[in-house]
């Protein structure tokens, strides 16, 4: 097969699809994803660093091979960056074509979701109409704040994956590179999430998955994990195969991401309850779960909390505590980030045929 040049030509077999100038795609590996608490207590594996290193160094070959012409990776304190950096360093001049990479660097890196925020944000200054995500629900929740409308393309590196898609990431990059260049049309591979908005007295949280209403009184560790504890579950989406808490609901009244509702559900202590469910609500965990009801919960109308004290977890990690003086709602809204969808790029490119080559020339010489 004929090497592209660097713009992305070639001959009849060029190796990649033509560079379109200008076209940038951000990818932001979370160094700390998949290490918390939730790991230890369901001994389960931690996604490790040298992997993510490795599924960006695919991301960049296929993005590469799709005709970006710039990609912005983030930069850690972890070694991730470190070994893409590294890899560039030891490419040889024959090999494939990248894309330019240029490092997106902090005045201050706090290993905290700060850094996703900030990344997200520079990275859609500089002009990505895409941004990948390496990392679980809490990292695409921290991207969403500040990604406005460019899609973001999240892949499972956290504990709990229930939002981001497993996806082989020279499959993602190729789909995200063609979308990036202009080779499918955004209202045909994007769709806007759903939301969950929380308002606690003055509090105010945003989860994309699933909200939890606890008996547990003090944030804590953060992770929720007891189901002796659970109370009120609500959740934008609920997929039967689901990891985490959502799985709950997912088993008893599923609701699709592309679905307008989303499902409701009260909980109670799984020996006094007529009806039990069970769940994989953590990594290792499969847990009965003791149901006093489960409901379709309609968009736009808050829902009010009826326990009068706990706290309250967002996409599986406690961020509220309140008590008999603060009410609390959850609402339900079509406003989260916009997400790239994998399968529909892929689908376009199949009945396009924009990853289809024909070599007349050599078809004529082997007749």
């Amino acid at each position: 097969m004929q090497q592209a040049g660097p713009n992305g030509q070639g001959g009849p077999a060029a190796a990649t699809l033509p560079v379109v100038p200008g076209s940038t795609v951000g990818i932001v590996a979370n160094p700390m994803s998949g290490r918390d608490i939730r790991r230890l207590v369901a001994q389960a594996s931690v996604f490790p660093n040298a992997e993510k290193t490795n599924m960006v160094l695919r991301l960049v070959a296929a993005m590469g091979g799709t005709g970006v012409d710039r990609v912005l990776v983030s930069t850690d304190a972890m070694g991730v960056a470190g070994g893409v950096l590294r890899a560039r360093d030891k490419r040889r001049a024959t090999a494939s074509r990248w894309p330019d990479l240029t490092f997106v660097e902090l005045g201050s890196i706090s290993g905290t979701a700060e850094d996703t925020r900030a990344l997200v944000r520079l990275m859609r200054e500089r002009g990505a109409s895409a941004i990948v995500l390496l990392g679980g629900d809490g990292t695409v929740r921290a991207a969403s704040e500040h990604s406005g409308d460019v899609p973001l393309l999240p892949l499972s590196t956290g504990t709990n994956n229930a939002f981001p898609e497993m996806w082989e990431a020279t499959v993602a990059g190729a789909a995200v590179g063609l979308f990036a260049t202009g080779r499918v049309d955004a209202d045909e591979v994007t769709r806007r999430a759903k939301a969950l908005h929380v308002a606690a007295g003055a509090a105010r949280e945003v989860a994309l998955v699933d909200v939890c209403v606890s008996t547990v009184a003090h944030v804590g560790s953060r992770a929720l994990w007891r189901p002796e504890t659970l109370r009120e579950l609500y959740c934008a989406f609920a997929e039967p195969h689901a990891i985490g808490l959502s799985s709950i609901a997912g088993l008893l009244a599923p609701s699709g991401r592309a679905d307008p509702h989303g499902v409701a559900v009260r909980m109670t202590a799984a020996t006094h309850a007529a009806r039990t469910v069970l769940a994989p609500i953590a990594p290792g965990i499969v847990a009965p779960i003791g149901i006093h009801d489960a409901r379709a919960l309609p968009p736009g109308v808050p829902q009010p909390v009826g326990l009068d004290r706990g706290t309250v977890a967002v996409d599986g990690e406690r961020e509220i505590e309140f008590g008999p003086a603060t009410p609390v709602t959850v609402t339900l809204a079509h406003d989260g980030p916009r997400v790239l969808d994998v399968r529909a790029v892929l689908a376009a490119a199949a009945r396009r045929r924009l990853l289809v080559r024909e070599h007349r020339e050599v078809a004529q010489e082997v007749r």
